[in-house]
């Protein structure tokens, strides 16, 4: 892995070279080992809190760990293309639009002792914008190489704090074009529901049960490029003690090992049938 500059990670994407970064400020790392039509990303994977936000801070460090997608990174760290957020959704939020990331308030709770100065929102929105830069080059590279593009969108949520049962995996997806890419929808959907997890965890997937997809990361990449689906896929922490703050190595292990078959299989069949639409 290099430290490279947003400039040179975009030079070397619009080059089509095979490279793995971390941004030299430490906000996120990008992987590219083949130029594959397919993209796996983990945004809310980062735990980093920039230490001038320490003390200022309200929530503390399991406060975040909750809201974050621990984890989430090492279940596609096989793919050819990963990028993942190293920076806690605390100090910015990637899935929000830049007028919104940078919260006063997250999950009910006031965040900030006394108002960020303006210079450290600044410095946080700088890395969103990065980040973005970053992205728009990447697929704009994928899909004038192959047409159509898919984008596997990683994340978690706490099903303990619902008051039902809720689906291992949900599918987000009122901001996509359901019509053209339904099909492709429901085969992830089905496929997700086949993986076999232990400790006797079922592997349930539902749409648009817990969550719809209304992040800004999938409505960036899709408002920008018309022949991309981004997929919103979210897994219940059945793979953490949401409570204690402990991992389930195994159960990540399993995640990583089965999307790792069928992840590239579905792409593939997307590929093949949406690529031969484009003219």
């Amino acid at each position: 892995m290099e430290k490279l500059s947003v400039e040179v990670i975009i030079d070397k994407i619009k080059q089509q070279q095979p490279f793995h970064a971390v941004a030299e400020d430490y906000s996120f790392t990008i992987k590219i080992e083949d130029y594959v039509p397919y993209v796996c990303a983990a945004i809310h994977d980062g735990h980093q809190f920039r230490k001038e936000l320490w003390d200022n801070c309200l929530h503390t460090e399991y406060d975040r760990w909750y809201e974050e997608d621990p984890e989430t990174k090492n279940m596609i760290s096989s793919h050819p293309i990963v990028i993942a957020g190293c920076d806690s959704r605390f100090e910015y939020d990637l899935n929000r639009p830049p007028e919104e990331a940078v919260f006063e308030t997250a999950w009910g709770k006031q965040l900030w002792k006394t108002p960020l100065p303006e210079a450290q929102k600044q410095a946080s929105l700088a890395k969103h914008k990065a980040f973005y830069d970053v992205v728009h080059a990447l697929i704009e590279t994928i899909e004038s190489k192959y047409g159509v593009a898919i984008v596997y969108d990683m994340h978690s949520y706490n099903w303990k704090r619902w008051d039902r049962e809720v689906p291992t995996w949900n599918l987000g997806t009122t901001n996509v074009d359901n019509e053209r890419f339904g099909d492709d929808i429901e085969t992830w959907r089905q496929s997700l529901s086949e993986l076999n997890l232990p400790n006797n965890i079922k592997s349930t997937a539902l749409i648009n049960d817990t969550f719809f997809g209304n992040g800004y990361f999938l409505k960036f990449i899709t408002n920008s490029f018309k022949n991309t689906l981004v997929l919103a896929t979210e897994i219940a922490k059945v793979y953490c003690d949401e409570y204690e703050q402990v991992n389930f190595p195994e159960v990540v292990s399993s995640v990583e090992s089965q999307l790792r078959e069928r992840l590239p299989k579905h792409a593939k069949t997307f590929m093949e049938k949406h690529s031969k639409q484009i003219t």
